[in-house]
């Protein structure tokens, strides 16, 4: 019998801004965020501890990706319109050619998606978060949702299985 378990909490978050490449969108320009990050899991419940997984190992695989993009500035590096120059502790984005940012290092988040949208970001944590789940041992997690909140009322949801 699959059961569902889902970690949905206030401190699973981050605070990050980004731009999107889409010429003339209003989120072209810098802004920021303060995002929500829920987890789901489905599989069959273990006979010996009475759990499909601990709530606490999903926390613990989920907390270093969020951490690595908390309080920083996301810059997708797969878009081809984005180029990093990293020097001297500074990192330089170009957009397009033209468009230029100049963030010291520490505080950006390079992330290996195609945008900062939250739809890539919610598949860019399944990734991690199911990588993290066979690091830890949990084979029996059979399906894996990720939800991206960009603010109140606005998510992305990303399904993995396997």
């Amino acid at each position: 019998m699959t059961t569902t378990v889902t970690v949905a909490r206030e401190d699973l978050g981050f605070s990050a801004a980004h731009f999107l490449t889409i010429p003339g969108h209003k989120c072209e320009r810098l802004h920021g965020h303060n995002y929500g990050v829920s987890l789901t899991v489905e599989g069959d419940v273990d006979d010996a501890t009475g759990f499909v997984i601990d709530f606490a190992v999903l926390k613990t695989i989920l907390r270093p990706a969020l951490e690595a993009v908390d309080h920083r500035v996301l810059v997708p590096t797969e878009n081809p319109a984005i180029r990093l120059d990293a020097s001297d502790g500074f990192t330089t984005v170009w957009v397009n050619g033209e468009r230029r940012y100049l963030f010291p290092s520490g505080q950006v988040a390079a992330v290996a998606v195609r945008d900062t949208t939250a739809e890539r970001l919610a598949a860019h944590f399944a990734e991690l978060v199911w990588r993290g789940l066979a690091e830890a041992g949990c084979g029996g997690i059979t399906k894996l949702v990720v939800l991206v909140e960009e603010s109140p009322g606005q998510h992305a949801t990303f399904t993995k299985e396997r």
